[in-house]
């Protein structure tokens, strides 16, 4: 079992709030994680919903159902069965000991409003996304709180920097498919996974009749990866309704295959109304929709740029919530064109700005939309980074540096 560094804020959060709800993408190892969390406490009961005798139940008789636990219980992707949101909140407001419903989940409830407000006030979320770098490698991530800290961003990166960075984002963070030896086996379990997501959760989520049309959606988006979201160039690429593809979209969402990075600017206001970058939660499952190996990687730079943006904005994802600066995810462009992948941005409004670049070297030019973030940001503006395929941290001006893209997975 891989160490997931969600594992400290379950347990933290099982201490003081009555439900815990950790979910996040299907195989990512969420059964895995609340499973560990359960053994050999001797108290808490578990139960999968994937179970077809425990969903008939809960759905029979909700409140029955809940009314059986006499202790701590897990419950197992909840999404298959909503009505269990309420009976849980009517069983909360008799009793609010901390622990009692440790929840999993393969949809996001928080875009499922009525799951969502039923347990407002009674529950936390934890997401749980496929595995990091670092987990991978057995490593606490340091990158977020030290580009948020002052003096030199020094992380140390090991000399031999082991799988290479295009192998990487091939294999991507989904447990199962890392651990198979080929790259055959890989793409048949990703095969395997895009079905299931599309006969179990997309179903259960929505009366879809053409669930066909999503994969072409999805493989389409692939390509998109590190652009804008416009849903006018989506719908004509698709022959697609754009009322269809929306509803499409957000199915995406709500099942965790796909994220959206809101655009960054000095106006809140704005924030809302400028387009948000896509990306894929897992560069496997993308190069799998894209049918990409190694080789094609390997020379084809404009595919390898998107996919390693993506890679780096899923990495800083997953570690953000861990890390002591808790930033959000931004991206930044100017109506002059000028842009910068990432903008990380802590509570009180400080920001370090992220450019990717798939290079081995930088040179001043890559650091022209961070100096236009810094002009934009002022006195919030703490530093800016460019992450690169190179093996040094160096200055380059006021508050610029040029990193390590292995620095994300560094010590």
């Amino acid at each position: 079992m891989f160490t997931r560094h969600a594992e400290a804020g379950v347990r933290a959060a099982l201490a003081d709030t009555p439900v815990v709800l950790v979910h996040g993408p299907r195989q990512a190892g969420k059964t895995t994680l609340v499973r560990h969390l359960s053994a050999g406490t001797g108290r808490r009961q578990y139960v999968t919903f994937d179970d077809a005798g425990a969903l008939a139940s809960a759905d029979r008789d909700p409140d029955g159902f809940v009314a059986g636990f006499d202790g701590p219980v897990t419950l197992d992707e909840v999404q298959h069965t909503p009505a269990i949101f309420r009976a849980i909140k009517a069983s909360v407001d008799r009793d609010r000991r901390p622990g009692r419903f440790l929840l999993t989940g393969s949809a996001n409830v928080l875009m499922l409003p009525t799951l969502s407000e039923s347990l407002a006030g009674r529950i936390e979320i934890v997401t749980l996304w496929p595995l990091s770098q670092a987990e991978i490698q057995g490593r606490l991530p340091r990158f977020i709180d030290v580009v948020f800290a002052n003096g030199v961003p020094s992380i140390r990166v090991p000399t031999d920097a082991g799988t290479p960075l295009e192998e990487r984002i091939i294999r991507g963070g989904y447990p199962e498919p890392i651990e198979r030896g080929g790259a055959d086996r890989r793409d048949r379990w990703f095969a395997s996974y895009v079905t299931t997501i599309l006969q179990r959760d997309v179903r259960d989520l929505a009366n879809i009749e053409r669930v066909h049309d999503i994969p072409r959606l999805l493989s389409l988006i692939a390509t998109r990866v590190g652009g804008l979201l416009n849903y006018s160039d989506l719908s004509r690429s698709l022959s697609m309704s754009a009322s269809t593809l929306r509803r499409y979209f957000v199915l995406l969402e709500t099942t965790f295959m796909v994220v959206t990075i809101p655009s960054w600017s000095n106006n809140l206001g704005l924030r809302v109304t400028k387009s948000p970058k896509i990306v894929l939660a897992d560069t496997g499952l993308a190069c799998h929709l894209m049918r990409v190996d190694a080789e094609r990687l390997g020379v084809d730079g404009r595919i390898r740029g998107a996919l390693t943006e993506n890679f780096v904005a899923m990495e800083i994802l997953k570690q953000a919530p861990w890390s002591a600066a808790r930033p959000s995810l931004h991206h930044f462009r100017t109506p002059s064109g000028r842009e910068v992948d990432l903008v990380l941005e802590e509570r009180s409004g400080r920001i370090v700005g992220v450019e990717v670049k798939n290079t081995a070297g930088v040179n001043s030019d890559d650091f022209t939309g961070l100096r236009a973030l810094r002009d934009a940001a002022g006195a919030r503006f703490h530093r800016g980074v460019v992450l690169y395929t190179g093996t040094h941290t160096l200055p380059f001006g006021d508050r610029l540096w040029a990193m390590p893209i292995h620095s994300l997975w560094g010590e």
